[in-house]
């Protein structure tokens, strides 16, 4: 026999979490589930901009009561040939490691109502009639089936099992590999680093309890013949920028935080819906070096549990639901999208060891390339 909720979100990272945290606040019944066992570490720059601390207070979250998270008041980029850029960020942005902030952030869900199942795989996902979901999940070895009024996809860019894959044109051709390793001995200025090498870039940010988080988004193509393990990797990125050796000399690796995840795709354009409504990395990919991946999943969580909400309280019917929420999704993401795919195009044009003396003789343009890629302050209607 299945089992009745209201919601069912998949996926417990941030956006899930959030998503399934204000649904529960607002009095439904959510069950959030995951694959994968929480914590644990995740492939993330672990960079918290100004928006993104903005979006965490309205949901009541306080970083600074739970931990000591590092601040980063700019932003600096290192071509391979050892010229810079250096910027101001528009405001002080945080460091937090994805393990600290999923604890915080599951804890606020659970103390809010949620159901968090994790380790659970959906199997199938159907929708029999209109209002009516029906998912069925393996725990434990265990087939298990829920109903729901609601569906939220927080699953990142692959789908669940039984669901219509994408169009093609959503996501880019280009294949890319993401890593991610925490360490210890590196002395960064409060800043947020970034070493463009061959095949993509690698960034460097303090995070909390004097560690150091290094991510990177290297081409597929790059990475092959680099070795599988993610030091081969940073090693074989390091070759072609000096400076990220001499950086990645400093440190010694932490054990156990290394972690790695391919392939991705960047998207093309968002993609808010295709059975359920869609959010954070499920909806769209950005490129990292825009540095507001967190602030996007916190904002199309809103969004969503903002309509989501409505539906399930009879304020909005299911087609209504789909197109109020698609409509704000692309109104809110699809110009930062173009702005972030353009600017990571010039990022990768050979002519940009010239960008460094570019800047100096227009040094508001970096001011200006780090405010294009970051989300809106929040107003009212956001709300």
């Amino acid at each position: 026999m299945s089992k009745q909720v209201d919601v069912i979100v998949i996926g417990a990272g941030i956006a899930g979490s959030t998503c399934a945290l204000q649904l529960a606040k607002q009095g439904h019944e959510v069950i959030l589930m995951d694959s994968q066992e929480f914590p644990r570490h995740k492939t993330c720059g672990e960079f918290m901009s100004p928006e993104t601390k903005e979006m965490l207070e309205y949901l009541d979250i306080h970083l600074e009561q739970k931990l000591q998270p590092t601040t980063m008041d700019r932003a600096q980029i290192i071509m391979p040939d050892g010229g810079e850029i250096e910027a101001p960020l528009p405001g002080n942005a945080y460091g937090i490691s994805r393990y600290e902030l999923d604890c915080i952030l599951h804890q606020a869900a659970l103390e809010a109502g949620t159901t968090i199942l994790t380790k659970s795989t959906v199997t199938k996902i159907e929708q029999p009639q209109a209002g009516l979901y029906e998912v069925q999940f393996k725990q434990n070895g265990e087939l298990v089936q829920y109903r729901a009024k609601a569906v939220i996809g927080a699953h990142g860019t692959k789908k669940p099992r039984g669901v219509v894959p994408s169009a093609e044109n959503l996501r880019d051709e280009t294949v890319y590999v993401g890593i991610k390793s925490h360490f210890t001995g590196m002395q960064i200025p409060p800043r947020v680093e970034l070493y463009f090498c061959e095949g993509g870039y690698v960034g460097i940010s303090p995070i909390e309890n004097g560690k150091t988080n290094v991510a990177a988004l290297l081409t597929l193509e790059t990475v092959q013949g680099s070795g599988t393990s993610v030091p081969d990797i940073l090693h074989a990125a390091s070759l072609t920028n000096q400076r990220l050796a001499d950086r990645l000399a400093e440190g010694e690796a932490v054990p156990g935080t290394q972690v790695s995840i391919a392939p991705l795709n960047l998207s093309n354009i968002p993609e808010p819906w295709s059975q359920y409504p869609h959010i954070g990395d499920a909806m769209m990919m950005i490129p990292p070096l825009s540095g507001d991946g967190m602030s996007i999943a916190l904002r199309s969580s809103l969004l969503c549990a903002q309509y989501t909400d409505r539906y399930l309280r009879g304020e909005l019917d299911d087609k209504a639901w789909a197109s109020e929420y698609m409509l704000a999704a692309n109104q809110e993401f699809t110009q930062l999208l173009k702005r972030t795919r353009a600017i990571q195009k010039l990022a990768f044009a050979k002519v940009n060891v010239y960008y460094p003396k570019l800047v100096q003789m227009m040094p508001s343009l970096a001011s200006y390339i780090v405010q294009a890629t970051r989300l809106p302050h929040m107003n009212k209607t956001n709300r």
